[in-house]
């Protein structure tokens, strides 16, 4: 019987257990939402596909017969 009593306890603690990790936050307490990052602007010079179609450009105007 001591047995028994034990498998359930043991169940019921897993369960808890398995339930507060899938709670949003991992059931910890209460933490700052985390605010969004703006997306940071860049320079023409860090975009690939402006440097791309720069080179296409350079290749057509470079006085080369086409």
């Amino acid at each position: 019987m001591p047995f028994l009593v034990l498998l359930v306890v043991m169940v019921v603690v897993v369960v808890l257990v398995i339930r507060a990790a899938q709670a949003p936050g991992g059931g910890t307490a209460a933490r700052r939402p985390r605010t969004p990052r703006t997306a940071r602007a860049t320079g023409p010079d860090d975009d690939p596909d402006f440097l791309r179609e720069l080179a296409r450009r350079v290749r057509r105007d470079d006085g080369a017969p086409g």
